[in-house]
């Protein structure tokens, strides 16, 4: 047995209060030991008064004072030369051994000659039932593993022996192998220090021993070893000192040759294992994981003398210590019979029933019904009317219209897409051989996918399957929804069928990463199809931040932070633009073609359609279809079909979970107020220089999903269970009186009454369609004589005008730019005699075609002789052919050298590539957390679906 054991004691308070009272305790028990150390050296790291007291009066050999960021390896370093005695006993401020720790440790040392280091079994002061730690082993690459961490103590590995490594507090090791170890290596940063000092001390021929009756109490000051987990700040320290200290090991214990391979494979596997944590949601390890890398990276000097300490001690090869590695299926194991032991204790949600509760027929019955509506987009290549245009012909361009650069509107515009491109050319890429079919396609499904959608987002507020039919049938029947199915409004129908999967995940963000990452996505499809539910939706993500402070204390509130990053992302390039332009009312411009459809006005009759719901005086087409007839005057009177969902909605504040109403009607009433807002805003104008407010229907459907939630709550919770028979007489007459309000909508294509059209394939006519099908330099100029006798006229490079090559930007521009007033000149030029050289002008420019747009019905005289005398300019220009007059209008083609189209600059180039990187990565982050894992899922199934106040036991 080693004659002389010599305590070294690391204070390193940190200004923790209690680093004091641990130290207090950690004398007395020392004090208190059968067999006391025989010397005793205390290391003060920053202490104050209170500790440098406390250590004075202990009776120590020696006391150390050092800096307050000295670190545990350092301040043994500085004790080393005061080392003496045959074994060194290394204890921190909040190390408390009990009385027969060190004698029973001695013991262990006297077993055998071979054993070098023995280590405690490390218990949970406040809980000495719970183990912290009783030795350490690692992964075939390096994780570190405990043995026994956080196990309730059953006396299971009181016969446990050799171990690879252990925690580095409390253990006991011969001075000599010290010596030969030199000691800590101060590159691990705090972590596995215990571990590498048992694989350094294996690797010279000695053993590392478990000793588990002797136990020590330790508090996770951090002093030695890490930190416990408390507080967001500790857990960010561990998962840098951990990754950084494996990292380290691998360099340190890798063959010469390899060491090299490892570092350069260091940021790429960064990148990938950044990647994975966000696949595992723990967002909060990524930027450790990359500061570990570089850090891990960059030193070559620790690395070097690392591998020196080794090399010079090594006496064992690598492959003596395999058989105290643990293996995968080890850990599979483990972690198998952890997970089992968890889900004993826990709740496990009841099942879905979306199939025995009726939502997979109800969404077969809205195929079929949206099948008899629409019968004949079946036959459609291409959907168009209203403010729908063609999608474009490739997969690469759809995506090339969605990123900054070269817009397709405009003389030379270079500058940030709509949002709105990159939703289009997501729904495109469905059917990337024809992309404007995708769009189709997307008009027959919208039916069964709003269905769907209500139906999932239903089971956040209810766990009746009735109710949660009704409530994927009212949200179907939504005069709004119906209004932009047959007026081809893309971005309304877009936002009615994100909304329910944005409740439906964003409900539970705070709960889990995954439901963050999928619910900020979907915002950022709802925000980017229609912007104007910007500030209603930035009100609703304060109000939320706010409950999560309160009502959570926080915990959870950098999920529902999350959600607004990848809208900021999209958006940030729009909203620089149009900030800098002086017109930050222009961010709330409809995306797409700017279209001067019907809707509902600022007067009192408007404002009456928008308060029941509808976005339009025709009141979903019951003033059209009643017109003519002795019935005309009743159309008003279907504003009180849609009163018996109102009623329920707002007595369900009287319901026992009316806080989930109330934040529901809240969402409704932002919802009305965007759309009585947005009736009064017109930040773009027509090709008649009218003036287009924003389409409100977009803020009616917001509307619409508050008032059919808190309705849904009212027939769930609203009702005794002695008159629960009622909610089906309730859901009955709500779904009754939809129907009838839906009536002329779903009949309109019947009718003829519809504005959707087969196609146009192009907008422009089949031979410049044909020339600028794969080619986006070819450039047009279209030209629209006013009905003031003006002309309008645009430039479109291309093929055709397409619903997502629109420009925001360009539309809500309040003063003409230079390229404006270049268009301007050259219109007028060409649509008068007075300029000879026009023709090389507009060449110059890249353009290669002339449309004249075709006359209309109720075209005035001033238009018509506009259009004569622009004819006649045109025909007489030498370098201008006439390629004839086609349904989309007369066309001339320039028959001089056209100049290539002006490309960005490098400038623009570049700014284009660094955006694009920043949204690629942020939307892949948000789309690695959306993706469900088997931990989220286990997670997700140990909470009721439902949210709320009662949600748990209404579940039950």
């Amino acid at each position: 047995m080693p004659a002389r054991v010599h305590a070294l004691l690391v204070v390193r308070p940190e200004g923790r209060a209690s680093a004091a009272t641990h130290l207090a305790r950690t004398l007395d028990a020392l004090a208190a030991q059968t067999r006391p150390a025989d010397v005793l050296t205390i290391v003060l790291c920053g202490a104050g008064p209170a500790v440098t007291e406390l250590a004075a009066a202990s009776g120590a050999e020696g006391i150390i004072t050092a800096s307050g960021a000295t670190t545990f390896a350092d301040a043994v370093r500085l004790a080393g030369p005061r080392l003496t005695g045959d074994a060194i006993w290394l204890l921190a401020q909040d190390t408390a051994p009990e009385p027969h720790a060190l004698g029973r440790l001695l013991a262990g040392l006297e077993r055998a000659p071979s054993v070098a280091i023995v280590a405690p079994k490390l218990v949970d002061a406040d809980d000495a039932s719970r183990i912290v730690s009783l030795g350490v082993t690692m992964t075939p690459l390096g994780r570190t593993v405990g043995l026994a961490d956080d196990e309730l103590d059953q006396g299971q590995h009181d016969a446990d022996e050799d171990v690879l490594g252990a925690d580095i507090r409390g253990i006991l090791i011969r001075a000599g192998v010290w010596r030969e170890l030199e000691g800590i290596d101060p590159a691990l940063g705090g972590a596995d220090e215990g571990l590498d000092l048992g694989v350094r001390a294996r690797l010279a021929g000695h053993r590392v021993s478990l000793v588990p009756t002797a136990h020590v109490a330790v508090d996770g000051d951090g002093a030695a070893g890490l930190p416990a987990p408390t507080t967001r700040r500790r857990r960010r320290r561990r998962a840098y000192a951990t990754r950084l200290a494996q990292l380290h090991r691998r360099l340190a214990y890798a063959p010469a040759a390899a060491v090299p391979l490892h570092l350069l494979s260091l940021i790429p596997l960064a990148l990938w294992r950044a990647a994975t944590l966000l696949v595992v949601k723990q967002p909060a390890r990524v930027l450790p994981e990359w500061g570990a890398s570089i850090v891990a990276f960059f030193r070559w000097g620790a690395i070097a003398r690392s591998r020196r300490v080794i090399r010079r001690s090594r006496t064992a090869s690598w492959h003596q210590l395999a058989s105290l590695r643990i293996t995968r299926t080890d850990l599979r194991q483990r972690f198998d019979a952890d997970v089992d032991a968890d889900a004993m204790d826990r709740p496990i949600r009841e099942e879905l029933r979306f199939f025995t509760g009726g939502g997979a027929w109800l969404v077969l019955a809205a195929l079929l019904v949206s099948v008899v509506a629409f019968p004949s987009l079946l036959a459609w290549p291409v959907l168009g009317g209203g403010a729908l245009e063609p999608l474009r012909a490739t997969w690469g361009q759809l995506w090339a219209d969605a990123a900054y650069g070269a817009r397709s509107v405009g003389l030379d515009t270079v500058g940030p897409a709509d949002p709105f491109a990159a939703l289009i050319a997501v729904v495109g890429s469905l059917w990337p051989g024809d992309p404007s079919r995708a769009l189709v396609l997307l008009w027959i499904a919208a039916l069964p996918l709003a269905v769907l959608g209500a139906w999932f987002a239903a089971s956040r507020v209810t766990s009746n399957s009735l109710l949660r039919n009704t409530a994927a049938v009212a949200w179907a029947l939504a005069p709004t929804f119906w209004t932009a199915l047959v007026d081809g409004r893309a971005g309304a129908v877009i936002v009615h069928l994100l909304l329910p999967w944005l409740i439906y995940a964003g409900a539970v963000a705070h709960r889990s990463w995954a439901a963050a990452g999928a619910a900020s996505l979907l915002l950022a499809g709802v925000l980017a199809a229609a912007p104007s539910l910007a500030p209603a939706l930035v009100i609703l993500w304060a109000l939320v931040v706010m409950l999560v402070l309160v009502a959570r204390a926080g915990h959870g509130v950098g999920h529902i932070v999350w959600l607004g990053v990848p809208s900021l992302a999209l958006f940030a390039p729009l909203l620089w633009v149009q900030v800098r332009a002086g017109n930050i009312w222009g961010l709330l411009a409809d995306p797409g073609p700017v279209w001067a459809g019907p809707q509902a006005t600022a007067d009192a009759a408007g404002r009456l359609a928008l308060a029941g719901g509808f976005p339009t005086t025709d009141l979903a087409g019951w003033t059209t279809l009643l017109s003519g007839t002795t019935l005309s005057s009743l159309a008003p009177w279907v504003l009180v079909l849609v009163a018996p969902l109102c009623a329920l909605a707002l007595l369900s504040l009287l319901t026992p979970r009316w806080m989930v109403s109330a934040i529901l009607l809240v969402i409704a009433l932002l919802g009305i107020g965007t759309a009585f807002a947005a009736v009064g805003i017109a930040v773009v104008s027509s090709t008649s220089a009218e003036p287009v407010p924003l389409w409100p229907g977009s803020g009616l459907s917001l509307a619409w999903l508050g008032v059919v939630g808190a309705a849904v709550i009212a027939l769930d919770a609203g009702l005794p269970i002695r008159l629960r028979g009622l909610r089906a007489v309730g859901a009955a007459v709500v779904i009754g009186t939809l129907l009838v309000v839906a009536v002329p909508s779903v009949t309109a294509m019947m009718r003829d009454a519809s504005m959707l059209r087969n196609g146009p394939s192009s907008t422009l006519p089949a031979y410049v369609a044909a020339q600028g099908r794969d080619d986006l330099s070819v450039g047009t100029i279209l030209i629209t004589p006013l009905d003031s006798g003006a002309a309008a006229a645009r430039v479109v490079w291309g093929g055709s005008e397409t619903i997502a090559g629109q420009s925001t930007v360009a539309e809500t521009r309040t003063v003409p730019d230079a390229q404006d007033e270049e268009v301007a000149e050259l219109t007028a030029d060409l649509v008068t005699a007075t300029s000879d050289d026009i023709v090389s002008r507009v060449a110059a420019h890249g353009i290669r075609f002339i449309v004249l747009a075709p006359a209309s019905d109720s075209e005035t005289d001033a238009a018509r002789a506009l259009r004569l005398s622009a004819e006649t300019a045109l025909d007489q220009r030498d370098q201008l052919d006439t390629v004839g007059v086609t349904p989309k209008g007369t066309l001339w083609r320039v028959s001089a050298d056209v100049a290539d189209r002006p490309g960005p600059s490098a400038a623009d180039r570049q700014l284009a590539v660094l955006i694009a990187l920043i949204q690629l990565v942020v939307v892949a982050a948000a789309l690695l957390l959306s993706v469900p894992t088997a931990s989220s899922r286990r997670q997700a199934r140990r909470m009721p679906r439902t949210v709320g106040p009662r949600a748990r036991e209404e579940e039950r």
